[in-house]
């Protein structure tokens, strides 16, 4: 990153259509400011007067950011930082912000700090004793929970869920207790995979929701049980960015019926004790009946074999 000791205007000015403003030069800080998802018509005049205003802004592609500052007439110096290059970039930022300068952190697309590395460098300002302003708007987390039609009162985000099989399959059992509507990202071509595995093991009746390309031309929320959902893209990858939100478990206790079927699932592919472990962590419940429930059932299994 090049360093300027040009000082900006006091007040820069920049446009929507017709109309022009212009935005005083802010408070030396760090500013995490939002940025839309998709739809650029969704950015804050906050957001933009911040943009404007600020000494540089750091972003994970300049080429993604440059759209949208086109689009508003701004502009203020861009750096680039990344995951690849944070390490190197994070101390020149923190040296600006010392000096007095005014920082804008952005990513690609919506809130940062969400599944991007904006962290550690907030971590950093913050301990350096440095102010950090959060600039809110838009979020795909946010859009697709208030559009999937699922309780909204107690959200847990998880992020990623991780990419080989038993590690995620590990997640999820984690998750499948926690009274929260969940609300994971995807990638679109581990989307079927995910679902096929969250009907697994959270019930195929638990309710969801995918949304997918939130904000853009091509939007699309697609509602209904895990079972429906997971059957929805198997023959085909689907396009652009995805949210998946999961209803919270049912409150009624699982039958005797339904415990003998999680068992009898988890016996597939575990020893008894294992398997009764897992469904012990799963429903909440007590793992030594469950285990006497378990042998149970293997010795019926293997008497029919």
């Amino acid at each position: 990153m090049q360093q300027d000791d040009a000082r900006p205007p006091t007040r820069t000015a920049y446009h929507i259509g017709p109309a022009r403003f212009e935005a005083a030069r802010p408070e030396p800080a760090l500013y995490i400011v939002s940025t839309p998802i998709g739809n650029l018509g969704d950015v804050t005049i906050r957001a933009l007067e911040t943009l404007a205003g600020a000494d540089l802004i750091a972003c994970e592609d300049t080429r993604v950011t440059r759209v949208l500052l086109d689009r508003y007439g701004i502009r203020t110096r861009m750096t680039a930082y990344h995951e690849h290059n944070a390490a190197a970039e994070r101390p020149r930022l923190l040296a600006l912000l010392a000096e007095g300068r005014s920082v804008a952190l952005v990513s690609d697309a919506g809130t940062p700090l969400l599944s991007d590395p904006g962290y550690k460098l907030v971590e950093a300002a913050i301990g350096e004793g440095r102010k950090v302003i959060p600039i809110p708007g838009a979020s795909a987390l946010l859009a697709a929970m208030v559009a999937s039609g699922l309780p909204s009162d107690t959200i847990l985000f998880a992020g990623f869920l991780p990419s080989r099989t038993e590690a995620r399959r590990r997640r999820i059992e984690e998750l499948a207790p926690v009274k929260a509507t969940l609300v994971f990202y995807e990638s679109p071509h581990r989307l079927a995979e995910t679902l096929v595995e969250l009907a697994a093991v959270l019930g195929p009746a638990r309710p969801g929701a995918v949304g997918r390309e939130l904000t853009k031309a091509f939007e699309e929320v697609v509602r209904g049980d895990l079972a429906t959902l997971s059957t929805r893209w198997t023959e085909r990858d689907p396009r652009g960015e995805i949210v998946i939100v999961i209803g919270p478990p049912a409150d009624e206790e699982a039958s005797a019926a339904d415990i003998d079927g999680m068992l009898t699932a988890a016996l597939g592919r575990l020893p008894p004790g294992k398997a009764a472990a897992e469904v012990a962590r799963l429903l909440g419940a007590d793992r030594k009946a469950l285990y006497e429930r378990a042998l149970q059932l293997k010795s019926t299994a293997d008497a029919e074999e």
